[in-house]
């Protein structure tokens, strides 16, 4: 068994399901009673969703660089960023951890491509809506990723950070998003959306969406079990 280094707090309410889904997913993988070791290291969202606003990318690689670090320290065989917001530096990351570490970007990617999905739209906080470094790997593999409009992107920019991250949900904003998810799907003609933020899978799921979600959270975890297993 491989043991995972997980740099979590971005925020709290995702790196909760991490943990948990995890630990039971590799015990219900090798079908007997076991809980793998792995290793959280908790970091400030606030931060790191002020440093990409202030587009200091330099200062955000060496703050989550610590974290990969002591991860590292503490026996960690792989590593992996439990939210796709600071993938926006995942590949200057990847260059500096001298062990491995598991995109959530790449694994969706992979997943769409499993389900043969061509046209995907895409939700997050503004930086990962607005940014070329989620899509590009979708790009790759010939499949189009459609964005919201400025306002429905600064619509749910804010309610990422003022709601979501802190844990609350509200039923009007579960309607708002309904209601952008339905135009871009009867607008741009999206298959499923992808919930880019790890904070999303508390406000949308299959059940409420107006077209299937891929859930980059579940898609990530089931992919790290698959590392650990390995």
């Amino acid at each position: 068994m491989k043991k995972l280094g997980l740099v979590g707090g971005m925020g709290p309410e995702s790196t909760i399901p991490y943990y948990h889904d995890i630990v039971y997913g590799v015990q219900n993988r090798i079908g007997k009673n076991f809980f793998p070791n792995l290793t959280i290291e908790s970091v400030n969202v606030f931060d790191v969703l002020r440093l990409c606003n202030e587009q200091k990318y330099d200062e955000l690689t060496d703050y989550l660089m610590q974290a990969i670090k002591s991860l590292i320290k503490s026996g960690a065989d792989f590593v992996a960023l439990a939210a796709n917001t600071p993938h926006i530096v995942f590949d200057i990351l990847k260059e500096q951890s001298t062990v491995p570490l598991v995109s959530i970007v790449e694994a969706t990617r992979d997943e769409a491509v499993r389900l043969n999905k061509r046209k995907l739209g895409f939700l997050g906080t503004i930086f990962t809506m607005t940014d070329d470094f989620f899509k590009k790997p979708f790009y790759s593999s010939n499949i189009e990723i459609i964005i919201p409009s400025i306002e429905e992107m600064e619509y749910i920019n804010c309610k990422i950070s003022s709601e979501l991250e802190l844990g609350i949900v509200k039923e009007e904003t579960l309607e708002s998003f309904q209601k952008i998810i339905k135009r871009m799907a009867e607008e741009d003609g999206i298959e499923a959306i992808i919930l880019g933020c790890t904070e999303l899978p508390l406000l949308l799921n299959d059940e409420v969406s107006p077209v299937p979600c891929l859930d980059t959270m579940k898609i990530h975890i089931q992919h790290l079990i698959d590392w650990i297993v390995e």
